[in-house]
């Protein structure tokens, strides 16, 4: 059995904007992420590479070398690295509490009454799965 790779570290929010390109994208090459980037701010194509060069070494993305045009992609869905973030925020900033974090969620910005319907379905999806 090949040995367990380690967790990628927690990304940082350059880092992350930059996962979100690859999650919606798919693999894509520097100039790829960097010109998504520029659409919403000003980036220089070589901070861009720079912090995918950085984000392979530290197992966030990982990089096919085949072609000319290196293409990265994200080591780890975008659920999984959501679910990594919520859980340190909950320890951090919330004593551990999840209801805690709900409720901070839910005060800092008004929820439809379609969102908070789904999230009444998934706590209740959650809770039958619990029991």
């Amino acid at each position: 059995m090949p040995p367990k790779t380690p967790d990628p570290p927690r990304p940082t929010d350059g880092e992350l904007e930059i996962l979100t390109v690859l999650w919606s994208r798919g693999p894509s090459t520097v100039r790829d992420v960097h010109e998504i980037i520029t659409r919403r701010r000003p980036a220089q194509y070589t901070t861009v590479l720079k912090l995918l060069q950085v984000m392979a070494e530290k197992g966030l993305v990982q990089r096919d070398e085949k072609q000319r045009a290196h293409l990265y992609r994200a080591s780890r869905p975008a659920a999984w690295t959501q679910q990594q973030l919520a859980g340190d925020l909950i320890q951090r900033a919330f004593s551990g509490s999840a209801k805690n974090l709900i409720l901070g969620v839910l005060s800092a910005r008004k929820a439809s009454k379609r969102e908070l319907d789904e999230i009444r379905t998934l706590l209740d999806e959650y809770q039958g799965r619990k029991s």
